[in-house]
């Protein structure tokens, strides 16, 4: 930490802007970590300290000190869960991406509650969002929406939702009011930093233009400012629509681009480390991950770490910190 201090107090290093926030961002998640470690650390000698001192008659004492020690320990627990978030990209913001599955009305629906969970979930942390291609159900809800949530560790704490959600409910758009179940897919990638290198060839590149849809009126632009980048060697397909400006469609979805392939590169890697161990377990895009169920009874279900809640409607009010804590340590495990 003393090297990061050093260098930030270098007044040449300000001459490279992209370096010094990044350097900053470092030295901040440093000092998330060890600040509250000298405090427990601290705390722990005074109780040591005061644990040889009080009589055990003193049951005013004994309780204070008690209360002192459970409420290390729960500083304990929350600097260990931080403590997880120890990837290259987890203290990056997250680019999110929510596609409705099959099932029409009902799924478009569903990928629309997911979306204002995360929302909510971001929100009450005082994270900053941002949308930034969005394509409407025909009827209700979302087709698909493409949002950046940024924030400390805002990728580390939201790469456990990567997968495929299901619901089961009683469908609001059924007349008859049948149970119905409906997907929905999440991804999230890092937004990751400019000095992390991610190679672009503009000869691999489609790039497309396309008329902004919207709600009517001045929502809707009345030129080719959408832009829809396709990167031909993989696929991989990006579009952003969220300015009135091409040139600043085309430098987000690019911006979108690099951060794909990125993680695509990265999840290569988990797949050959994964096979190289023997580990049996998938590490796929697309397996499905968790349940929500509001009928015939209410439970929020995680399959990978069994964790589980009744409390279904405040984990789609964004209360989602018990299933990443529980995502995280099952991960930190293996």
């Amino acid at each position: 930490m003393r090297e990061l201090e050093d260098e930030l107090n270098d007044p040449d290093i300000w001459k490279n802007q992209e370096k010094a926030d990044t350097l900053s961002r470092e030295l901040k998640a440093l000092r998330s970590i060890i600040g509250p470690y000298n405090d427990i650390k601290e705390r722990h000698e005074e109780v040591k300290e005061l644990s040889g001192i009080v009589e055990p008659e003193d049951t005013g004492s004994m309780q204070s000190l008690l209360d002192e020690v459970r409420d290390i320990r729960k500083q304990i627990d929350k600097l260990e869960f931080k403590c997880l978030l120890g990837g290259k990209t987890d203290g990056c913001g997250a680019i999110v991406s929510i596609n409705s599955g099959a099932g029409g009305t009902e799924s478009c629906d569903w990928a629309s509650m997911l979306h204002r969970m995360y929302l909510q979930w971001a929100w009450s942390r005082g994270y900053a969002t941002e949308i930034i291609d969005q394509l409407a159900g025909e009827e209700a809800g979302i087709k698909s929406v493409t949002f950046i949530i940024r924030g400390e560790f805002a990728y580390g704490y939201l790469k456990s939702e990567v997968g495929v959600h299901r619901l089961v409910r009683i469908s609001p758009f059924d007349s008859n009011k049948r149970r119905h179940t409906s997907f929905a897919s999440v991804d999230v990638i890092p937004e990751i930093d400019k000095d992390i290198d991610v190679e672009v060839n503009d000869s691999d590149l489609r790039i497309d233009t396309y008329r902004s849809s919207g709600a009517g009126g001045q929502h809707v632009n009345v030129t080719d400012s959408a832009v829809r980048i396709t990167h031909v060697p993989t696929g991989i397909v990006v579009q952003c629509q969220k300015e009135r400006s091409q040139h600043k469609n085309k430098a987000t979805a690019m911006k979108i681009l690099r951060a794909r392939l990125y993680q695509e590169k990265r999840r290569e890697m988990e797949k050959e480390t994964a096979r190289a161990y023997g580990d049996k377990k998938k590490i796929e895009w697309g397996s499905q991950i968790r349940s929500y169920v509001l009928h015939p009874y209410k439970m929020v279900k995680d399959h990978r770490t069994e964790h589980q809640t009744s409390s279904a409607e405040k984990v789609l009010d964004g209360e989602l910190e018990s299933f990443i804590e529980a995502y995280l340590r099952m991960t930190a495990k293996r």
